[in-house]
């Protein structure tokens, strides 16, 4: 999928075919949550997240409040396809577009400058964002419907156990999500990886699942 002059990321698609029906229509009802500001648990490849609409600020206020999170740590943000990078960043590093090219869809959290043009509280005030393409079908079908990207981070209480199944999300954070996909248990069992891509060199800020010798190894070549 080409995104910018000379780069291209070959992407999975996901077709709403591949989920069982109950699933589907889960989605569909958490579109519609989310729509109306409302916030959504969903199962990714790596943990439970905790989603809003980026676009709809009084919404990602309620992320920070349900975490307990400060809200000068920025959020993270998933995204369902490639091209949806464009108009949340400034521009595309070689070593970003190497790092994309290997590790998206999967685990990897990229830190890029956030475009001129994208405000959100996501950012906590700062230049940059945190970025996900995930490989699972429910978050990137969920992103497809809303037509937005949405918040990409964990469904728990902030730096605590993070939540694998649905049934886990209603025991971290009980009443306080507005709706909760169950499509079963997580494969990761591990949070992503975040690099830094601004930095000279990059710095990894938090290891995942993505191992860090890895990452090194896809743009030093």
């Amino acid at each position: 999928m080409s995104i910018h002059a000379g780069f291209t990321l070959m992407d999975k698609e996901y077709a709403s075919e591949r989920l069982p029906a109950y699933v589907s229509e889960q989605i569909e009802n958490a579109v519609g949550v989310l729509r109306e500001g409302g916030i959504v648990a969903y199962p990714t490849d790596t943990v439970y997240g905790l989603g809003a609409d980026v676009y709809n600020d009084e919404a990602v206020k309620k992320v920070f409040a349900i975490k307990n999170r400060p809200l000068s740590l920025p959020l993270p943000v998933l995204i369902a396809d490639a091209e949806q990078v464009i108009s949340l960043t400034s521009e595309l590093s070689l070593t970003a577009r190497s790092l994309m090219e290997r590790f998206w869809p999967g685990g990897l959290t990229i830190i890029f400058t956030k475009s001129p043009l994208f405000n959100s509280m996501v950012l906590a005030g700062g230049g940059k964002i945190g970025i996900r393409l995930p490989d699972h079908p429910v978050p990137r079908l969920l992103i497809k419907e809303l037509g937005r990207p949405i918040v990409g981070t964990s469904a728990n209480l902030h730096n605590r156990e993070t939540a694998l199944t649905a049934t886990e999300v209603h025991e971290h954070l009980g009443g306080l999500v507005d709706f909760i996909i169950d499509a079963g248990r997580c494969p990761g069992g591990a949070e992503s990886t975040i690099i830094d891509v601004t930095a000279d060199p990059p710095r990894v800020l938090r290891h995942g699942i993505v191992p860090e010798s890895e990452i090194r190894d896809s743009y030093r070549k």
